[in-house]
């Protein structure tokens, strides 16, 4: 009798194969046809190959009619993978078209950085439709490796270096702690995935079927495995690396971590904690909520004596990643809808404040204290501007989309019955306000002490402030599409 052949479906890692293709293309092309000055088309192939992973995600998920489980139940296509894909591509896209000119004004563009950029997003996709354990940390390591070498991309820099390598020790001590949780789990539920099939059931229907006697074993994976996806998100007490890697990353690889790292990080941790974990909340939730607060309070009151723009943008990354979880601790679907939309306009007012920076930076990224800012409303009033617009939404201020991320995130948490929690987080707010205030009194009420190196803002990074400018506006106001999508983005326990 022969052998059956196993269905092997790859729809639900298209988009994920078609960036990796992309990337192994470019290096390809660029040893066949690159030549120093004349890399134009390395932004082009990746601008496509983002593309097309945005099509295959919207398409993989219509073209269903509803979650299901691929690839032996290790990836989930549901509405949650398919909107943190499509918004994880979108970070690609900006971080693609401001590098092109970053990376010609340094002398670095080589088809290497685009191939890693390329190979992290693919990393990250496959992490928010991760449905198993081991798949997920396969994710992890995926785009964390790309993202160790883009941290050291500028060679000549020892600052680089010194951020690249604290980077990598300290990722590889956050794997350690996520590995020992995936030991743990499987230890106490006999396998690693989260939903389960028909066959073997997951961690989701174990701990929902019937009380068990390895719950505490199930407890102390947990912890573990929040640490472990706390060091992906700077979490405090797991920030350490967040600053040093800020620093001395690239400008346009820091916006990118910034954005596209926590939005990756907290899908995995919505989708452990919301979903497979649910049940189990009141033993998760104490740790959480210490995670929150202390990463609300330590990265607002640190972020307050830092001269360098570059590590407060890293300590405030870190403050808003303490204001999500307080969505996450919420533990509803209005939590769930609030932090991904608070995650998705985050990611694009960090992009927009970072290539800001990039292109005022100058030759080996000299200029980006904040005394260095002074008097760039004379210098360049609607770089300013934007600048002031992405400070006020960081802020929370009305009419920017921080102000609705904010008021969904907390709402959610007053709704779930932590009010003193949305005191910590307004205080906290608070305090942030007045470091971006010092940011923007440099800008307009200061003058520039000496002449400095002329900045020219090319049209790619002219583009990417207009868009993400124009984003933080619309979604202040119009905030109505971005938060349906998010609702739309449910979880599901399917088989």
């Amino acid at each position: 009798m022969p052998l059956e052949k196993p269905a092997v479906l790859l729809a639900g890692i298209a988009p994920e194969i078609a960036l990796a293709a992309t990337a192994l293309a470019l290096l390809i092309a660029d040893a066949i046809f690159g030549k120093p000055g004349n890399r134009w088309f390395l932004s082009v192939v990746s601008t496509i190959g983002l593309g097309l992973s945005i099509y295959l995600a919207l398409t993989g998920w219509l073209d269903l009619e509803g979650p299901r489980l691929q690839l032996a139940g290790m990836v989930a296509v549901d509405g949650f993978a398919t909107f943190v894909k499509v918004t994880l591509a979108s970070f690609g896209l900006l971080t693609v078209w401001l590098s092109r000119e970053y990376l010609s004004r340094h002398n670095m563009e080589e088809a290497e950085f685009y191939g890693l950029v390329l190979f992290a997003v693919a990393g990250m996709m496959l992490m928010a439709g991760a449905a198993d354990l081991i798949m997920m940390f396969l994710a992890l390591e995926t785009f964390s490796i790309a993202l160790y070498v883009l941290v050291g991309f500028r060679r000549r820099s020892l600052e680089s270096q010194e951020s690249a390598m604290k980077y990598f020790l300290l990722g590889a001590f956050s794997s350690a702690f996520f590995l020992l949780g995936i030991a743990f789990a499987y230890g106490a539920v006999g396998t690693t995935s989260l939903y389960g099939t028909a066959d073997s059931p997951g961690i989701f229907s174990f701990v929902n079927s019937s009380p068990f006697d390895s719950g505490g074993l199930l407890v102390i994976a947990s912890g573990l495995l929040i640490i472990g996806l706390g060091f992906k998100v700077a979490a405090v007490p797991f920030h350490m690396w967040t600053p040093d890697a800020y620093q001395g990353a690239p400008s346009p690889v820091t916006g990118f971590m910034a954005a596209a790292t926590k939005l990756a990080g907290f899908a995995a941790v919505l989708r452990l904690l919301e979903v497979s974990l649910f049940p189990l909340r009141v033993e998760w939730r104490p740790l959480v909520i210490g995670v929150a607060v202390l990463t609300m309070v330590v990265g607002s009151v640190l972020a307050v004596v830092q001269d360098d723009l570059k590590r407060l943008l890293a300590y405030s990354s870190i403050a808003h990643a303490g204001f999500v979880f307080t969505g996450v601790i919420a533990t509803s679907d209005r939590g769930v809808s609030g932090a991904l939309f608070y995650l998705a306009t985050y990611g694009l007012t960090v992009v927009g404040a970072f290539a800001i920076i990039a292109a005022l930076s100058g030759r080996e990224e000299r200029r980006v204290r904040i005394s260095d800012y002074r008097g760039l409303f004379d210098e360049h009033p609607l770089m300013a501007g934007a600048l002031t617009l992405f400070l006020l939404s960081l802020a929370g201020v009305p009419l920017t989309s921080g102000f609705v991320g904010k008021l969904l995130v907390f709402g959610a948490a007053v709704e779930a019955g932590y009010s003193w929690l949305v005191v910590v987080g307004v205080l906290a707010s608070a305090i942030a306000a007045f470091f971006y205030l010092r940011v923007m009194v440099a800008m307009y009420m200061q003058e520039r002490e000496e002449a400095a190196e002329p900045t020219r803002f090319g049209p790619l990074a002219t583009g990417v402030v207009a868009l993400t400018a124009a984003a933080t506006v619309f979604f202040g106001l119009l905030w109505s599409p971005l938060i349906e999508a998010a609702e739309k983005a449910t979880f599901f326990a399917g088989g």
